[in-house]
């Protein structure tokens, strides 16, 4: 029997200080929860508001699309969407052009709540955004990875 590979904890040290995705978790588990808190007051969560924001467009999308621009499943997707569903801010209504698929559909309350939302994502993004110096950069190597 051979003894199983053991980590050091020097290789420990080095996936700590230096793995990207560790970083990106603990960034993005603590920006949602700052925008999760921002957005409290409206009953949204950080994620309810991409979703939205992701259906604010000129036609409805289908799932496909929205799942591909939030890398979610569509299983995932479908479950987000329910909530929003049940409080009237959304309606998945069958594909015109192709009856088996569904379009997601922002209904007026869902583009007023969104329309109330987008102050207090602009005022918090300014803010996280500002000690970051070239955001650009960072955005652009986020795009890059996903």
């Amino acid at each position: 029997m051979s003894n199983p590979a053991v980590a050091s904890f020097a290789a420990t040290v080095q996936v700590r200080d230096h793995c990207l995705c560790l970083h990106a978790q603990r960034a993005a588990r603590v920006l949602a929860r700052r925008f999760d808190a921002a957005f409290r007051p409206l009953g949204l969560t950080s994620g309810q508001f991409s979703l939205l924001n992701a259906l604010n467009r000129p036609t409805p999308p289908g799932i496909g699309p929205v799942a591909a621009l939030l890398a979610m499943d569509r299983t995932t997707l479908t479950a987000a969407l329910k909530p929003l569903q049940r409080q009237g801010h959304v309606a998945v209504r069958p594909d015109p052009a192709d009856g088996r698929g569904r379009l997601l559909v922002l209904t007026a309350t869902g583009q007023a709540l969104l329309g109330q939302a987008l102050p207090v994502w602009q005022a918090l993004h300014a803010e996280v955004e500002a000690p970051l110096g070239d955001a650009g950069a960072l955005r652009a190597g986020l795009r890059a990875l996903a």
